[in-house]
């Protein structure tokens, strides 16, 4: 039987989009491994060729900004997705689990500064500060989370998490969420706890690592 040409098209479309899932899943791996790792290891490692690799990217700056792009666009969902739930903790700390499940932070800030950001990622980068920062003001308003916390200390808070990181996957996972619940324990309101020292993260503290580096 012969093969029609919308059938053919739609064969090579759903083959491209499985090179490039894997592509993508291969960069991840080799990325937040070494930031600096030449774009040769994720082919090898995708186990494509490195002329397949080009046609779905020009280079290794492209592959890195579609892979924090990517990132940012899984923290937005989290955000908006916790912002349908009713109780305002349960939608903060449901926000925070499911970014830190997804390991969202490790590849937006692992590889922060290895590319020239678009401006749509600008964009999605000040909505995904706005969405973070009005799930804040919820739990603030619950009257679960402590006064002296900041917005900025979600940063540090998700980047802890994301430092946490074993052989085993699963474990890794097991042990991000007892960090994470360690680290929300601290920021609950708790009577009679001593103030958090120094002075807290001021807004675009960390801005300097989106800037590419030299």
């Amino acid at each position: 039987m012969s093969t029609t040409p919308g059938k053919t098209l739609a064969g090579r479309r759903a083959q491209a989009a499985r090179n490039d899932e894997v592509i993508l899943e291969a960069a991840r791996a080799v990325f937040l491994d070494d930031p600096k790792a030449p774009i040769a290891a994720v082919a090898e490692r995708a186990g494509v060729g490195i002329s397949a690799l080009y046609r779905r990217y020009a280079g290794k700056e492209d592959l890195l900004r579609q892979l924090c792009h990517d990132g940012l666009r899984r923290y937005l969902a989290e955000a908006e997705s916790a912002l349908a739930e009713p109780d305002d903790w349960a939608a903060f700390t449901g926000f925070l689990a499911g970014v830190v499940d997804a390991d969202v932070h490790s590849l937006t800030v692992h590889l922060a500064g290895t590319f020239t950001p678009t401006e749509e990622m600008g964009r999605d980068a000040m909505r995904a500060s706005e969405l973070a920062t009005a799930l804040f003001d919820r739990a603030r308003a619950s009257g679960r989370l402590r006064p002296d916390a900041v917005v900025q200390d979600l940063g540090l808070l998700l980047e802890a998490c994301a430092a946490v990181r074993v052989p085993d996957s699963k474990r890794t996972g097991e042990l991000r969420r007892r960090q994470l619940a360690v680290l929300l324990a601290g920021l609950s309101t708790v009577p009679g706890a001593d103030p958090l020292p120094g002075p807290p993260p001021a807004a675009g503290e960390f801005d300097w690592r989106w800037r590419p580096r030299g």
